[in-house]
């Protein structure tokens, strides 16, 4: 199972093209394990296969993440394919995030029926949560 997982987490990593960086959170998802995401950060860590462009799986939200104490070498080998990288992040990570990811609109999870209505939680409260109340 263990060594399945690692084949497709490098197969998925082996696709990101030049230019373009994914999550480990997309790796995992695309590898068929959606909530693996510190699990691909082990097999990148421990992948010594020159042919896996590891340098372009990074943080959620563009941050780097880690490449052992080899941080400046990541951040080298994605400006050296034409990416903009500030210290600690890749710069327009939208833009460059692959696969793009497609915008979507929140779904209501109930239906709501007749006579019924959502509230807010108390007002006072520091966390307010919505509920539904049959009227």
């Amino acid at each position: 199972m263990a060594s399945d997982f690692r084949a497709r987490v490098l197969a998925v990593v082996r696709r990101i093209p030049s230019g373009r960086v994914a999550t480990y959170g997309d790796v995992a998802l695309l590898a068929g394990v959606p909530r693996a995401a510190r699990a691909v950060g082990t097999v990148m860590r421990k992948c010594r296969d020159t042919r896996v462009p590891c340098h372009r799986v990074i943080a959620a939200g563009g941050g780097l993440g880690g490449y052992g104490s080899f941080l400046h070498v990541k951040r080298d080998l994605l400006r050296a394919e034409g990416l903009e990288v500030g210290v600690s992040r890749v710069r327009r990570f939208a833009e460059v995030r692959w696969p793009a990811k497609k915008k979507s609109r929140p779904v209501l999870a109930t239906r709501l029926d007749a006579g019924s209505r959502f509230t807010r939680g108390n007002p006072g409260s520091r966390t307010r949560r919505l509920t539904l109340q049959k009227t």
